[in-house]
This record gives structure tokens, sequence and C-alpha cells, in this order.
């Protein structure tokens, strides 16, 4: 780092990360941005952002061990477990032991979180048109291609992937 750079540090942080490093301030401002917007949303209708992810997971497919929801979206099994067990207390899913191995314990939707998934359907479809509503068709699937390059080049090595980056990039194929 320059003399320069330190002094504005001291003066400005975020001034001087978003002149000297106007790639990762960028990406980290439109971060911070949609996921306040997302959690906004998410909260009208009863979720904190991560929840819904889950959820949508056990739509897909219901009975996941919860070991495999770490794995599918990428987080440790400390958050995932605060989260189930906030889901479980709001009704929404349901732990049973796996009847092959009662060692596993298998996440299941109820009713309620079932129809859960539609409100998250809706809050995410209207999440994307705001997001998006000001870009052309190009501008969205160069978006997403200059997305993948990021997260290839800022992905772990693969000895220390900890699935999700392996999701997030499945997910955006």
């Amino acid at each position: 780092m320059n003399e320069a750079s330190r002094e504005c540090l001291e003066q400005a942080p975020c001034a001087c990360l978003k002149t000297d490093y106007p790639v990762s301030f960028a990406i980290f401002a439109l971060a911070r941005s949609h996921r306040a917007k997302a959690a906004t949303m998410l909260a009208d209708i009863g979720l904190f952002p991560g929840q819904e992810i889950l959820l949508m997971q056990l739509a897909e497919q219901d009975g996941k061990p919860q070991k495999s929801l770490c794995e599918s979206i990428g987080l440790d099994h400390s958050t995932v477990a605060k989260s189930v067990a906030r889901l479980e207390r709001d009704g929404l899913i349901e732990r049973r032991k796996c009847p092959e191995d009662g060692r596993v314990s298998q996440v299941h939707l109820t009713i309620r979180g079932r129809e859960m998934t539609d409100a998250i359907a809706r809050v995410w479809a209207d999440l994307e048109r705001q997001t998006v509503r000001d870009l052309t068709a190009e501008e969205r699937e160069r978006l997403i291609a200059v997305t993948k390059k990021i997260l290839r080049n800022t992905a772990p090595p693969a000895e220390e992937d900890d699935a999700g980056v392996c999701a997030t990039l499945s997910t955006l194929a």
C-alpha cells in the first residue's frame, strides 16, 4: 500500500476502498444492498435471510438429512442447526429419525412450511424483478457470466471447498 492510500484510509476508509479496490467494493456494496432488500421482503412473511433457502431445498427434496442441507447450501452444521431449530419452533419444519438409521435426523416440511414456499417464490420473483428492472436481457446474461468467473476466482481450493462454492457455481450453470 502506498503512502497516499495509507493517508486516505486514516481519513475516509470507505472512500479509499471504493477508489483503490473498485471491483471488490462494488461487489461488497451490491451484496449488502441486495441482502438488506431481501431481508426486508422476507421479514414481511416472517422469515430471516437464509431460512428461505432451507425451506426451498426441502420443497425440492423433502426429508433431507440435516447434514445434506449443510452440504447443499454450503453452511456449517451449527448455522444450519440454529436455522432448523428456529424453523421447527415456528412450525415450518419437523425433524424425524430416519427409519433405516436412527442416528440420522431427516428434515421435513410441515403443511405450513409447504405453504410458505409459495410466499417465498413470490418474494424471490419480486426481488428478481426489482433487481434487474433496468437491465437489458444482454446485461443480465453478462452479469451472470461475470459472476460465475468471479466465483471461480474466489472459490477456495478444491480440498478446502465446503461444498458451498460448488453448490453456488452449479446453481448458476
